[in-house]
Order: structure tokens, then C-alpha cells, then sequence
């Protein structure tokens, strides 16, 4: 039975997909992914791609078949650990004695976000403190096109992921801005997680200016959709090259002040079972911390990605008449 109040989108039919009550998101009700024939994906793929972020509750899912269904979607990365700060002896907190699981090499495109030790082990990584905005792996020259969580152990009421969406952000901006932004481009910085923690083997970073990373354009156009989004990536030690440090700051701190209004977001409260996807070339997302002796644990596979494609607007006009 549908839990949600909104009506579902008429456009599937295969099952049912419920638009949530922000701009973007929605739920797909399946009764089980692990049995998606060859339409039934092309549906699911769909739908996320319209709704870049789509939960599909009440799902059992092991590793293999996490994996199978991360396939549908396209080529799985892997990608490194996460490690647990607690485990980090470099960093302020380190439990003396506890070591990080090592990865499963059965399953190595899967990574664990947990806090969960287990025999002196921490069994994933990046604890129960809050995870601050960010997309994945936004200093990679090519960042995943998608992230796929599972659900494994979640604490009732706690740990809820928000999304906030970068094509909304793009549309609310002056037309001229938007272009003006399209110009510059932004530099990810590699040192520090989202987790708020330097890197194994980072130093602190004295001048952004010259802290290691990657630049990406700023706005981007989305490959499949055409759309512009704002690549905003992490907002701690990033810069807008061509800019002085105060201006930089300026911009970004207003930009990102933009893009977090509460209409450009939607909070996902986790239930044990719950698969989201999302589309990491357009939504940023963010983790609530949680009590520290809870039981939390997501799986994550991520799907690979192109490079960044610069929004341009005369492009994107051209690419709207197209599939018009």
C-alpha cells in the first residue's frame, strides 16, 4: 500500500513511482529490484533520471545482488575505503587498539559507511558525526554519474540524508549570472573529507589558493538531460580560480547560501531496507549525525561517470530544440 499522500506519475506503469512533496525527489514502489526485468529498468533509470533522487523502501539486498542492480545502471567504480576517524591514530579521538576492517574482496565496488566495530574492527567508515554538503568524489576528474545506497542497519529516527538540488539552484539564478558563472570554474580541494577530516597523508591546508585539487567548471550541463547545474562539490578549501581570495569567499559563500534554501531541498528519513538513488551530477547531499551507540550501516556503489561537460547557453538551447 502507497504511504505517501501525492499522487503517482501516470508516465510509469510498471510500478509506481510517487512524487514527494519538494520540487524533486520521489519513491518507486517495487516489490522486489532483485526481479527488474529489461523495461522495468529502463523505467527505473527513467525515473531517476527525472526525479534525480528516488527511494525504493522495503528491499532485501545482499552484496551480489547491490551489485547487479548498481550494473543496471552502468559501470561500477571502485572506488577507496572510508576509513572510521576512530581508527585514524592521526586524528584527535583515536581509540587505541582499533583497527579497520579490510575491504571484501569479493564485493570491492561496495564501500561501508558505518560506525559499527565489531571484535576491535571498525566495519566501515566516516563514524556518526554530521556529513557536510558535498557530491562524491567531486575532485576526481570524473565524478560518478550516480550513488546507490542500501539500507543495512539503520537506527529508528536518526542519520537522515538531505539533498539539495543544483538544477533548481541553476534555474533561480538571473539568466545573465548563470552565464556569468558558466565562465569560471571552480577548484575541488582533495585535502579534506566530508567529514570535516584531512586525507591520510594531507596536511592542513594554510592558503586555498594553493591547496591541491582539481578545477571543474562551475556550472555544468548535465549529459543526458541537458541541463545546467551548479558544481559546487565541497564548500571548505575550494576557490574560483582567476578570482582574489576575498572574492572567491564572497562568491561562494553566497552561492552556496543560494543553493541550500530550504525549497531547493529534500530530506530522506532512512528505514531499514530502503535502496536511494541519486544523481550525483546534480544534487548535493548532506548526513545528519547521530547517537554514537546506534547501529548504522548503508552500502554504497557508485556508477562512473564522464568528464564535466562547461554549461554553455547558446549549447543548451540548441540541445532543448533538438529533443523538443
Amino acid at each position: 500500500m502507497l504511504q505517501s499522500t501525492h499522487r503517482r506519475d501516470p508516465e510509469f506503469t510498471l510500478f509506481d513511482v510517487v512524487p514527494g512533496p519538494a520540487a524533486f525527489g520521489a519513491a518507486a514502489h517495487i516489490d522486489d529490484v532483485r526481479a527488474l526485468d529489461a523495461a522495468a529498468t529502463a523505467d527505473l533509470r527513467r525515473a531517476w533520471l527525472k526525479y534525480q533522487v528516488l527511494s525504493i523502501p522495503g528491499q532485501h539486498l545482499d552484496d551480489a545482488a547491490q551489485i547487479v542492480l548498481g550494473r543496471r545502471l552502468g559501470t561500477l567504480k571502485i572506488t577507496n575505503p572510508l576509513p572510521n576517524p576512530l581508527a585514524r591514530a592521526d586524528l584527535p579521538g583515536h581509540l587505541p587498539g582499533l583497527a579497520q576492517a579490510p575491504r571484501d574482496l569479493r564485493y570491492p565496488e561496495i564501500t561501508i559507511v558505518s560506525n559499527i566495530v565489531r571484535d576491535g574492527r571498525a566495519l566501515g567508515g566516516l563514524g556518526s558525526g554530521e556529513l557536510t554538503w558535498h557530491s562524491d568524489m567531486c575532485q576526481f576528474e570524473r565524478p560518478p554519474s550516480a550513488t546507490l545506497v542500501y539500507g543495512a542497519e539503520i537506527p529508528p529516527g536518526q542519520g537522515s540524508t538531505s539533498f539539495a538540488n543544483m538544477e533548481l539552484a541553476a534555474a533561480g539564478l538571473p539568466e545573465a549570472e548563470l552565464a556569468a558563472l558558466a565562465a569560471l570554474s571552480i577548484k575541488q580541494d582533495e585535502v579534506m573529507d566530508s567529514a570535516g577530516h584531512p586525507r591520510a597523508g594531507h596536511a592542513p591546508v594554510t592558503d586555498v589558493r594553493r591547496s591541491p585539487g582539481r578545477a571543474q567548471p562551475l556550472v555544468t550541463r548535465h549529459p543526458e538531460t541537458g541541463r545546467p547545474a551548479l558544481f559546487l562539490g565541497r564548500r571548505l578549501y575550494a576557490y574560483v580560480p582567476g578570482l582574489s581570495l576575498a572574492e572567491s569567499e564572497r562568491l561562494l559563500d553566497r552561492l552556496w547560501a543560494h543553493a541550500t534554501r530550504p525549497d531547493y531541498v529534500w530530506t530522506h528519513h532512512w528505514k531499514q531496507g530502503d535502496i536511494v538513488i541519486w544523481d550525483n551530477r546534480s544534487v548535493l547531499h548532506k548526513r545528519d549525525p547521530f547517537d554514537p551507540a546506534a547501529r548504522r550501516m548503508l552500502r554504497r556503489v557508485v556508477v562512473e561517470g564522464d568528464a564535466l561537460s562547461r554549461y554553455e547557453p547558446a549549447a543548451t538551447l540548441s540541445h532543448n530544440h533538438a529533443h523538443a
